[in-house]
């Protein structure tokens, strides 16, 4: 038995080391013009067969222009990256922030992970911040070359930022036509497609700007130290409050936080960076259990910065922030019965997986058949979060402010959404990059373009919020604008959230002057 356990693993590590081999080979050759245009045909082709509610914010006749144009242009043999910066953008203007190419990039060995585990990061020790096409630094917590927050980093390598940005943004789309959400998403991502470019380097020169001045420094991927990567394994083992908060190893940091504001415990603040799912009932249990306890009469949910995440999550959020019985989103639109099967099943199973798939196909195939419905002429995907709901018996009463920004996308606007619309809110900050009205996500059917072998996932589902739609095709604009600056960030002042305990206090002063007279 051990011997055959040990043939298993050795195939899998061949054939690991060859799947490498073979992706990088892929990488750097060159694909004849008649096989990447068959590759745009076969990618407009199957958003169109999947996609729910493809021509909401462009138009059938310009979006088939837009890929018979990038077709006329495509005359010499390209790499598939290079291809990716043809094709990306037209995906691009579909805008829908779900559907995009993953950037084609070269695969590492195992061993080379294990190598950059052991060192630092060059880059992703930096926090940045992005304003028209200039990118700055504002966070660096390590003090690396003693760069100070709000550096502006010109140039890396001698290549200007600004020929980065400009090229990086073509690739980004939000939902609909909101202007919030790409300087966010660019900045979150710069440095991802930056690397998928130009592989991961041990060193490099960036040009600076600061005061005035102008200064090189040469940064290097150093060596973790023993310290270092003791403190790595300490932060890997998951206490049950690391896992209730859903601790996030790579930052040390934790993806939910909830804590009172003030002494008298009747501000409750709850700050979600992710709808991951993971512990989220446990966690609110016990957030709104304490609220409930200390009987707090304010309560202020953050979701800036949320890309978004569960369904189910936020599902379970909005039964703690309303008295009455509710219904979170409409019925999900999917394009036929057959659309939950194209889900890819088998997708990137070894061969261990693949055979344990094998056997439990059948009843996935069973469930995802009857998972859908016919109405009106029309497909449907049956999901919980589309039927009448009762409110949670420790649901909040008092008076709720939710925080956005324009990183605020995907379930953060179906939320904020929701509770624009059942006047549940008042939302401060500025207008949320996912739209007012509703996504197209839910789940994936992940493609490969047949030549160039680029990923295409495609997100199946129409999911809208249980609202009154607006038909503005922008985001969830904000009862309270409140932009934040660069040097709000840097200084650590949130001119967002001290607008709210601002309302608070003039709130209590003038409940308690009229409880006097």
């Amino acid at each position: 038995m051990q011997k055959n356990y040990f043939v298993i693993f050795l195939l899998l590590l061949i054939t690991s080391c060859a799947s490498v081999r073979k992706h990088n080979e892929q990488q750097t050759a060159c694909i004849p013009p008649e096989k990447l245009r068959e590759d745009v045909d076969f990618a407009y082709s199957k958003i169109k067969e999947m996609h729910p509610d493809l021509y909401l914010y462009i138009s059938k006749q310009d979006l088939d222009k837009k890929f018979d144009s990038v077709k006329t242009t495509i005359q010499d043999p390209l790499t598939p990256l290079q291809f990716y910066f043809k094709l990306q953008p037209v995906i691009s203007d579909i805008r829908e922030g779900h559907l995009s190419l993953r950037i084609p990039s070269k695969r590492i060995t195992k061993k080379e992970i294990k190598d950059l585990e052991n060192k630092k990061g060059m880059f992703s020790r930096f926090e940045y911040y992005i304003k028209d096409n200039r990118l700055f630094i504002i966070g660096n917590k390590d003090s690396i070359e003693n760069i100070k927050p709000g550096t502006e980093i010109i140039s890396i390598d001698h290549v200007s930022v600004s020929y980065y940005t400009k090229r990086y943004r073509k690739l980004i789309s939000s939902d609909g036509f909101n202007t919030t959400f790409a300087p966010y998403f660019l900045k979150d991502l710069f440095f991802s497609y930056y690397v998928a470019e130009k592989g991961y380097e041990n060193r490099a020169t960036i040009e600076t700007l600061y005061n005035g001045k102008k200064k090189e420094y040469n940064l290097t991927r150093e060596s973790k130290s023993k310290a270092d990567l003791k403190r790595d394994k300490e932060n890997k083992k998951l206490t049950k409050e690391k896992k209730i908060n859903d601790y996030i190893a790579f930052n040390d940091s934790y993806n939910r936080n909830f804590r009172f504001l003030d002494k008298d415990s009747t501000i409750a603040y709850i700050k979600v960076k992710s709808f991951s799912g993971d512990y989220s009932a446990k966690f609110y249990k016990n957030a709104f259990e304490k609220i409930k306890n200390t009987e707090a009469s304010y309560l202020i949910i953050d979701v800036r910065n949320n890309y978004g995440g569960s369904l189910e999550e936020i599902h379970k959020l909005y039964s703690y922030l309303t008295s009455e019985p509710y219904i979170l989103i409409k019925p999900s639109q999917v394009n036929s019965a057959t659309t939950p099967l194209k889900t890819n099943y088998f997708r990137k199973s070894n061969l261990l997986q693949y055979t344990f798939k094998t056997f439990t196909y059948p009843a996935f195939f069973f469930a995802q058949t009857f998972s859908t419905y016919k109405k009106d002429g029309k497909f449907y995907y049956k999901i919980k979060a589309d039927k009448p709901a009762k409110p949670d018996k420790n649901s909040f009463k008092g008076k709720i402010f939710v925080l956005i920004n324009g990183a605020s996308f995907s379930a953060s606007s179906i939320l904020t959404s929701k509770l624009k619309n059942d006047k549940k809110a008042i939302l401060v900050g500025e207008e949320t990059g996912g739209a007012n009205d509703g996504t197209v996500a839910g789940f994936y059917s992940y493609q490969i373009l047949p030549n160039s072998k680029i990923d295409l996932p495609i997100g199946l589902v129409l999911v809208q919020p249980d609202i009154d739609f607006t038909h503005t095709k922008k985001g969830v604009l904000p009862d309270v604008v409140i932009k934040e600056t660069m040097e709000d960030i840097i200084h650590k002042k949130d001119p967002q959230l001290d607008w709210i305990l601002t309302e608070i206090k003039n709130e209590k002063a003038k409940n308690k002057k009229y409880l006097m007279h």
